[in-house]
């Protein structure tokens, strides 16, 4: 997906929000600001948005130097989801469609991004995960369990922290000897690493990779080869968030997006109200750029 100009506001937002919530000095504030600014100027609109979320977390890491900035909040958000998850299998296992359940809370749950809402508290997440499995969504399970059932090697990439724990629900009904599940290399924003995996025990499940980049999203020329062949590789994948949508659209047609649709941009590109829980299965095929926003301009 490319990046229109209305997401420029979006990220002076994110920048802002995200400095302040690390940084108590006004200067890093201004600075990193003033840096974004200098950034969309320059941007490429045929890049993906995450592309600009990569640089923006980059030099608010340089500005601050703190590696990771929300290390505390990310280990708050697993344990949270950790002591919830023994209710969640239990809400599946008895559930009418229990795939259909463990889909529905693995969406619910991409509702956990500090991307959106960099104040995101406890209670916040709390509320989240209280909610799972009961929340609609758009499209079903039905074509993705028919792409599924021939797929030997499924590629699961995960999202954010907290989330990764709820993923876990649909990886054990997939069955964990055909999955791989892919985080982030380095830290961005509260997106699952390593060790994030580790703590909520994904590596104890199935085995875990990491794509060798530090985008909010996936971003193929900036990850690994050894991801890339992985990536070429899966009969299906599972992309988690909108930062995956963002940069997997198009790229294939064994890509099953499933997000939490969080802005307007995505929202009118897919047809979907902001808001919406999206379980869009492997064959959807999208535009390149074919909205037009504020009088015609992309």
């Amino acid at each position: 997906m490319n990046t229109y100009l209305d997401c420029v506001p979006c990220f002076l937002r994110q920048s802002l929000e995200a400095a302040r919530g690390i940084s108590e000095d006004i200067h890093v504030h201004e600075q990193l600001v003033r840096d974004v600014l200098r950034m969309t100027a320059e941007l490429d609109l045929d890049r993906s948005p995450p592309f600009v979320g990569q640089a923006i977390h980059r030099r608010l890491r340089e500005l601050t130097g703190v590696k990771d900035p929300y290390l505390a909040a990310k280990r708050r958000f697993n344990r949270l989801a950790m002591e919830a998850l023994p209710e969640l299998a239990t809400r599946v296992k008895h559930a009418e469609d229990p795939f259909l359940a463990a889909a529905k809370c693995a969406v619910a749950a991409n509702a956990i991004d500090m991307g959106i809402a960099s104040a995101i508290t406890e209670a916040d997440v709390r509320a989240v995960l209280c909610g799972l499995s009961g929340e609609e969504v758009h499209g079903g399970c039905q074509r993705f369990l028919e792409a599924a059932a021939d797929a030997k090697d499924i590629l699961y990439l995960a999202d954010d922290a907290g989330e990764i724990a709820v993923d876990r629900l649909v990886i054990e009904a997939l069955g964990p000897a055909r999955v791989t599940v892919a985080v982030r290399e380095a830290p961005v924003l509260n997106d699952a690493t390593m060790d994030d995996a580790q703590q909520v025990g994904m590596d104890k499940l199935v085995r875990v990779i990491d794509n060798g980049s530090d985008a909010p999203g996936t971003i193929l020329d900036d990850c690994s080869a050894s991801f890339r062949r992985r990536f070429d590789q899966a009969d299906l994948i599972i992309a988690k968030g909108q930062g995956n949508f963002e940069t997997l659209s198009g790229v294939g047609t064994n890509i099953a997006f499933w997000f939490k649709v969080k802005c307007p941009v995505v929202a009118r590109r897919i047809g979907l109200p902001v808001g919406t829980h999206a379980l869009l299965p492997p064959t959807i095929r999208l535009p390149t750029r074919t909205i037009a926003f504020d009088g015609g301009h992309p």
